[in-house]
């Protein structure tokens, strides 16, 4: 009874083995499958590498070297579009406000009324500051009067000297007050005019922070405006990159959004490295598109030394899916071949060749398509 039960007990784990080997040997014919193992593969020519078979040159098509071209080489730094001039209004005054009358994107002018605040108060006080005012002036006028009379009296000897000192005195006491009056009401006419918020400069609303009604206090931010006439790139160039740079200079500046490459001129470069990335602020300000805004993305274009490029004509290339092709010529200039090729930069009509071609292989481009 127990060699049966051992018995079976072999086979049930000899069958569990099988099944295990046959699930593994399933398993890794599916990757192989899936890998495309068992898939016929290209037949590939002798031209080289992704060689298709050839054909004879077309009648409307000519042939066009692959050249060597040297051009000037750049590194790019990333930044960030700012304005030279940017300013935000803030609020003087613990009030309401009770009007605002610009908007985000609208233009201003120097001195134009931008807030208006709640002066209730503020007019109240400045109404009392010149009643003080008058009435010193009237004390003074009077304290005047008086030493006048007094000064007669004295020269007459019919005032004691006394008398004389005692009206000076008082007149100076008067003028003290007067010109106490005055400063208060000079005081309580700049107070009144925070309550009126102008704009510093001409320029362009960026951020409106308030609405009528809101209670702000001393500080508080209410506009951000700022010039768009007078843009700047500020970037992070890395040290090893900066020494190539001077103020004054004139660089390449690349607007991505935009599309577009316009110069400017190195106006500053900040004397002190970011601890965390090791590199400097450098500032470009010049001539730009009218239609760069602030806190778009920027590319400096930083020169260095030339660099050689193997450059084809754009029209000589094919895309296949995801592949670029071109069509070289054989030896003799009669066979067409299809070759794959990796392709660089655009320069122009050209684009460079990384991978795929030689200087002086010819590739054939359409007959309209020679002069590119």
């Amino acid at each position: 009874m127990t060699r049966v039960s051992s018995t079976a007990g072999r086979g049930t784990i000899w069958k569990t083995a099988l099944l295990g080997v046959i699930f593994a040997l399933g398993i890794i014919l599916l990757v192989f499958w899936l890998a495309g193992a068992f898939a016929p593969k290209l037949r590939a020519a002798a031209s080289g590498p992704g060689v298709a078979d050839g054909r004879p040159l077309g009648t409307h098509e000519t042939l066009i070297a692959a050249r060597v071209v040297r051009v000037p080489a750049t590194e790019s730094a990333v930044g960030t579009i700012r304005a030279v001039h940017e300013t935000t209004v803030a609020a003087k005054l613990l009030a309401k406000v009770t009007e605002v009358r610009v908007k985000a994107g609208q233009p201003v002018q120097k001195d134009e009324v931008l807030v208006r605040l709640d002066d209730e108060d503020l007019v109240a006080r400045q109404e009392r500051a010149n009643g003080a005012v008058r009435e010193a002036e009237a004390a003074r006028n009077q304290a005047q009067i008086e030493f006048g009379r007094v000064s007669q009296l004295f020269e007459q000897s019919s005032a004691a000297k006394i008398e004389l000192e005692q009206a000076e005195t008082a007149l100076q006491a008067t003028a003290a007050r007067l010109e106490q009056a005055q400063q208060a009401q000079r005081e309580a006419g700049v107070t009144l005019g925070y309550a009126t918020i102008l704009s510093p400069m001409d320029g362009t609303i960026v951020d409106k922070r308030v609405q009528s009604g809101d209670m702000v206090s001393p500080g508080q931010a209410l506009l951000t405006l700022y010039d768009p006439t007078h843009m700047q790139l500020v970037a992070r160039v890395r040290e090893t990159l900066v020494r190539r740079l001077a103020v004054g200079q004139t660089v390449d500046v690349r607007v991505e959004a935009l599309g577009r490459t316009c110069q400017g001129e190195i106006s500053e470069i900040v004397p002190e490295s970011d601890v965390a990335s090791r590199s400097f602020a450098v500032k470009v300000t010049g001539p730009c598109p009218p239609d760069v805004h602030s806190g778009m993305f920027g590319r400096l274009l930083i020169p260095l030394d030339e660099e050689e490029w193997l450059v084809i004509p754009q029209v000589a290339v094919r895309r296949v899916g995801q592949l670029d092709s071109v069509e070289a010529a054989a030896a003799d200039g009669r066979q067409l071949t299809r070759r794959v090729v990796q392709l660089g930069r655009r320069l122009g009509d050209e684009v460079e060749v990384l991978a795929g071609l030689r200087a002086g292989e010819r590739v054939a481009v359409p007959a309209t398509g020679q002069g590119s």
